[in-house]
């Protein structure tokens, strides 16, 4: 996935994030397959154990069994279906999650090459609060940030002042366990 590029910026950003909210004694559930931010995690200090790449549409039954005191959804909710679901079979009281913003000018992602990379939701800010809300979550903190290109156009143009990434710390509410 990061062969040509990798995203410093955006890493950067949420290890940031993810210190000032969580302890390298919590233990970390990151849905998804192992990837190069779940290393970054492991070498400062945390411990983390993924999902194996089932379908979380479909198979939520690692979610469901974890024990880890924080889950982390990093750039994986655009691609399910029905993320709400998702949402309601997490046990542990802390989330980490973030999504790439929907863009005014751009259409939502889909790789032609690879099923697993497209985006079935393009969320806005309030989107993702208002399903965390449905779910049981309240937010605690909040973060956007913008992802500029080095290309020349109106469309790079636009990245470098349009908020391209949401990020957020929530905790579950404590009557909905």
């Amino acid at each position: 996935m990061y062969e040509k590029t990798y995203p410093n910026k955006r890493f950067r950003l949420t290890l940031e994030f993810l210190k000032k909210h969580i302890n390298n004694s919590e233990s970390i559930l990151d849905l998804g397959v192992k990837n190069p931010f779940s290393e970054i995690m492991i070498s400062e200090g945390y411990s983390v154990a993924n999902t194996k790449g089932e379908d979380l549409d479909e198979d939520r039954s690692l979610i469901e069994e974890s024990s880890a005191d924080v889950v982390t959804a990093l750039e994986i909710f655009e691609h399910l279906l029905s993320p709400y679901e998702v949402l309601k079979s997490i046990k542990a009281d802390k989330l980490i999650i973030s999504v790439p913003l929907r863009l005014w000018f751009s259409t939502a992602y889909r790789s032609k090459t690879d099923m697993w990379d497209r985006h079935y939701h393009e969320f806005e800010d309030w989107q993702l609060d208002w399903l965390l809300e449905k779910t049981g979550w309240t937010i605690k903190d909040r973060k956007k940030w913008t992802n500029p290109v080095k290309k020349i156009g109106i469309r790079p143009l636009l990245r470098s002042f349009t908020n391209r990434y949401y990020i957020v710390y929530a905790e579950r509410y404590s009557n909905s366990k």
